[in-house]
């Protein structure tokens, strides 16, 4: 006889369909007092109290009711083995062919208060079966996922039993789960920043159509413990987000979320092109767009307050990929989906990320998230004769926050809260500077300020700054041995600068 190991903390119609399928097919059911009420109450009368296999009956509040030799001796048996059938016969213990679990909902409980209240969201024996189901894939079925149970009764249905290479699947997939909820426990437990072992907890979104290029493949996984503005957006309409997508529009709405002021961006290429604050979202709109132009063609769009009717027609002029609003009026919807392939996303969410990773090669990179708040914008030290209009500070601290979202070497030239000029990835300074002045004395002559990620090396910088004739103020870490070459050109010529002590790296 057949036998099938049920217990779990979910029950539904669905988990009681397929159990009386199993029943059915000539299967015993075994189960534990939870689930045996559940599934005796809706009319699957014969299945077995787990304590009468065990002859022990359940006791710490449940903490022990699986762990027993005539349990694992029928999971983990090898079939293949003499001695162990032998072994297993003189205890008079029967094979287990099914185990069937599904656990505590530890990461539906981890903003428990009381640590006494979260551990006892711990499971124990519902991943002990499991692994050893697991283990012994090539006897016995393990199932953890729900979506499973379909391919397990059409196997049952066509062979009378599920087949090597489902069970080996099957297998595969208890032992990713159970070491990511192992993770989840050890993330949320743990006190250490950084620890000796370092593991992650995400689930599968969706697939995506590719990764970078078509010919990479790709997927989307969200974080199972922090709930990141990225992992609950709601897509309101158009084509299916792709690999580049959702990069550009988590630098877009991370840029947009660091202002209470009306805010719009677009990003290209995962790095800003256009930034801009605004009295209200339709000046700041304008001010991001007029901001470059060119490179907003095909880019992300994200806005942090809701897009409305008038704005929704402006968007429909250019060419956009996605837009990102925290809501969208039914007019506006109703607007912006002329356009068929245009993307529109819902987002809420604030930012959460405390630590961001880079893979390389045989390793990965791990630090904490350049956080810029409102004590940095009061770190900074003028080092020049002259000092900064009100005007020329906010512009210079609007600008800081746009540069640290734009590669190394970066620069930011800016004009009343808004960008005219962005250039990074550059493999020295004066290169970015020069195009960053340029792109912005094109479209204004006067009342610039220049921001850069990392100090000045050499004087070349404020000597571009000071050619263009457009730049009246500078603000940069300093911290270069040269520092005093570029306070005096700064003094010659009147401009103001200040350190600030921190750089902005984003390599």
């Amino acid at each position: 006889m057949k036998r099938a190991l049920i217990s779990v903390y979910q029950k539904n119609d669905q988990l009681f369909d397929f159990v009386n399928f199993l029943y059915k097919n000539g299967y015993e059911i075994i189960s534990t007092s939870g689930t045996l009420q559940f599934l005796i109450k809706n009319g699957l009368s014969n299945v077995i109290d787990i304590t009468d296999i065990t002859s022990f009956p359940e006791i710490l509040d449940g903490r022990l009711k699986t762990f027993h030799p005539n349990i694992y001796g029928g999971i983990l048996a090898n079939r293949s083995i003499e001695k162990h059938i032998k072994s297993i016969h003189s205890h008079n213990i029967h094979f287990i062919d099914i185990v069937l679990i599904n656990f505590y909902p530890f990461l539906e409980k981890k903003n428990e208060k009381s640590i006494n209240s979260l551990i006892e969201f711990i499971d124990i024996g519902g991943p002990s079966m499991l692994r050893a189901a697991a283990k012994n894939f090539l006897y016995v079925t393990a199932i953890v996922d729900k979506n499973d149970y379909k391919s397990v009764q059409d196997e049952i249905t066509q062979y009378g039993s599920t087949s090597l290479k489902l069970r080996r699947k099957l297998a595969g997939k208890v032992f990713n789960f159970t070491s990511s909820y192992d993770s989840a426990i050890s993330q949320i437990l743990s006190e250490n920043e950084f620890p000796y072992y370092l593991h992650s907890s995400f689930e599968k979104k969706m697939n995506l159509r590719y990764g970078e290029n078509p010919h990479q493949k790709a997927a989307y996984y969200i974080n199972t413990l922090y709930k990141g503005s990225m992992s609950n957006f709601t897509h309101l309409h158009g084509k299916d987000l792709s690999f580049n997508n959702l990069r550009d529009m988590d630098i877009a709405w991370k840029i947009v979320s660091q202002f209470t002021d009306p805010a719009c961006c677009t990003v290209k290429h995962s790095s800003p092109c256009g930034v801009a604050l605004g009295k209200n979202i339709i000046e700041a709109f304008k001010k991001t767009y007029y901001a470059d132009t060119i490179s907003s063609f095909g880019g992300i769009m994200a806005v942090n307050v809701p897009v409305e009717k008038e704005l929704a027609k402006k968007i429909n002029h250019i060419f956009l990929e996605v837009i990102l609003s925290p809501s969208f009026s039914e007019e506006a919807l109703n607007i912006l989906k002329i356009k068929k392939n245009i993307r529109i996303i819902s987002i809420n969410q604030a930012i959460s990320d405390k630590f961001e990773y880079v893979q390389i090669d045989g390793g990965i990179l791990v630090q904490e998230i350049d956080n810029c708040n409102e004590k940095d914008d009061n770190n900074y030290r003028i080092v020049t004769k002259k000092k900064f209009s009100n005007e020329e500070l906010k512009s210079l601290l609007f600008a800081q926050k746009v540069v640290k979202y734009v590669k190394s070497n970066a620069i930011v030239v800016a004009k009343k809260m808004q960008t005219l000029g962005i250039s990074g990835g550059q493999t020295n300074r004066i290169w970015a500077a020069s195009q960053a002045i340029n792109r912005a004395i094109d479209k204004s002559k006067e009342g610039l300020v220049l921001v850069s990620d990392a100090f000045f090396p050499f004087r070349d910088v404020v000597d571009e700054a000071i050619r263009s004739g457009g730049i009246r103020a500078i603000l940069q870490p300093g911290g270069s041995i040269r520092d005093k070459e570029s306070i005096k050109a700064c003094d010659d010529y009147g401009i103001a600068m200040a350190f600030t002590g921190k750089r902005h790296f984003k390599h």
